[in-house]
């Protein structure tokens, strides 16, 4: 398995909250080898997410469409795809 790790400053907590149960994640859920996502405040500009995928080419495509179509009111700082080593 592979995840694409995401740093962001979202300018919009709610709308951005928004986007990704409406959008982000319904549409996420679709792409072939998803196996589980979780976004989490920092604080009240930043946050992180982890996008678990079974192969490394899922991922590395996801991580690319991160690239060139975030939400405006989210800028990603850092997004990188990584091999999973353990999960529970």
């Amino acid at each position: 398995m592979h995840a694409v790790v995401v740093r962001s400053t979202i300018e919009d907590f709610e709308q951005g909250r928004k986007f990704l149960r409406e959008e982000a994640i319904p549409r996420l859920a679709q792409v072939p080898g998803f196996v589980c996502g979780y976004w989490v405040k920092l604080d009240d500009n930043s946050g992180a997410s982890m996008i678990v995928f079974e192969s490394e080419e899922a991922a590395q495509a996801t991580a690319e469409t991160l690239r060139i179509s975030a939400p405006p009111m989210v800028t990603p700082t850092s997004i990188e795809v990584g091999e999973v080593q353990e999960h529970a």
